[in-house]
């Protein structure tokens, strides 16, 4: 639904909708708590036009809110919600970490298990990777990609939200989820870790900051 920030200011765009264009640094306007897996994370509120755009697009019945995080806003610490994390490892709305990393292929192994295929969209990714093996991404423990440098954390386990199908937002709540639970738990050893969820793309932290773009190429520099 975002659009590039180009000269300070973001878009919002979507099927059916008009673009709407506006300054992404708002000083006047109030910051607001949001509540993230039971923390309190501040954001600057993006303004009435991207509220209503929003809530137009979204349709469903109550009015939405875009917030942005700023520089001096306190952001929470990765590992108080999963320990693996390095402790001074900083995230203000995701889940746990910054980068979760998935292949097409598989999503496409997942896929022809199912009755019904589904799209890497359901999945939530950050980067998706091209051209490798199905769970290749799996054994990539340090890797670059232009001139960013990304450390896996983790594995990433997969809940509920993987049954939503993005596009209409109907739950099914057992598939993919039942499928995945069919090959794709952890080791024993690590059920301190995962629980009972399926593993399905992998966690990484940012070791080095730089710019990527759609089509550069995966390098694996680690082991």
């Amino acid at each position: 639904m975002t659009g590039p920030i180009e000269g300070g200011r973001t878009s919002l765009n979507g099927p059916d909708m008009e673009e709407l264009r506006f300054p992404l640094m708002q000083p006047n306007n109030p910051v607001i708590n949001c509540r993230v897996f039971s923390t309190d994370i501040q954001g600057r509120d993006c303004g009435d036009e991207a509220s209503s755009w929003l809530t137009r697009y979204l349709a469903a019945g109550k009015t939405f809110r875009l917030v942005h995080f700023e520089p001096h806003m306190t952001p929470r610490r990765a590992a108080d919600k999963e320990p693996l994390f390095p402790r001074n490892e900083k995230v203000v709305y995701p889940d746990i970490g910054p980068v979760m990393l998935l292949s097409e292929s598989s999503v496409k192994d997942l896929s022809s298990r199912l009755e019904k295929e589904v799209t890497v969209a359901r999945f939530r990714p950050s980067i998706v990777v091209s051209g490798c093996d199905a769970f290749d991404e799996d054994s990539w423990e340090d890797i670059q990609i232009g001139n960013v440098r990304l450390h896996r954390v983790m594995a990433c386990g997969r809940c509920i939200s993987t049954t939503v199908d993005p596009e209409t937002g109907v739950i099914t709540r057992k598939q993919p989820l039942d499928t995945l639970k069919s090959y794709r738990m952890c080791d024993p050893s690590q059920k301190n870790i995962y629980k009972a969820a399926p593993l399905f793309g992998q966690m990484y932290i940012v070791s080095k900051t730089g710019i990527l773009q759609v089509g550069d190429v995966v390098y694996k520099t680690g082991h």
